[in-house]
């Protein structure tokens, strides 16, 4: 088990969003503080907004791999290129082993019947009806092998 994925599964079950529960896991790597990296990726929480877009926790990978592989210079293509093909690689992973990357699709037989940007109450029916305490545990995984596996 990987401590990282199981602190990303904690910060959930805390209350954080998806995003946030991923990103949150691993920022210090990155000299991130707490707040920053949860502020940082609230948005993306509830598939964006709760608009069930791309899973939160699949924009946190996205997020990470910039961190992680980016030069950061707008014209540096060759260096977005390969930012690119490992948030694909990491998002194929996901979706391989979750049959979608799309928030809606997970969320199934799950999905709020109301459209409002409100959070749902984390109850104990909330989690249990709900696949994102896995996901974010998916995503934490593909983190360490596809991203972090070769760092020094």
């Amino acid at each position: 088990m990987s401590k990282r994925a199981d602190k990303a599964k904690t910060l959930f079950f805390e209350g954080y969003n998806c995003s946030q529960s991923v990103l949150g896991a691993f920022a210090d790597l990155y000299d991130l503080d707490t707040n920053t990296a949860m502020r940082l990726s609230d948005g993306f929480g509830g598939g964006m907004g709760r608009m069930r877009l791309t899973c939160g926790a699949v924009s946190a990978m996205a997020l990470l791999a910039g961190l992680e592989l980016s030069s950061g210079r707008p014209k540096d293509t060759e260096n977005r290129t390969i930012v690119y093909a490992k948030v694909k690689e990491m998002a194929d992973a996901f979706q391989q082993k979750n049959g979608s990357i799309i928030c809606r699709e997970l969320l199934g037989n799950a999905l709020p019947s109301d459209n409002s940007s409100r959070p749902e109450d984390r109850t104990a029916e909330y989690y249990k009806k709900r696949p994102c305490h896995e996901c974010v545990y998916d995503c934490a995984c593909i983190i360490e092998e596809y991203l972090l596996k070769n760092r020094r």
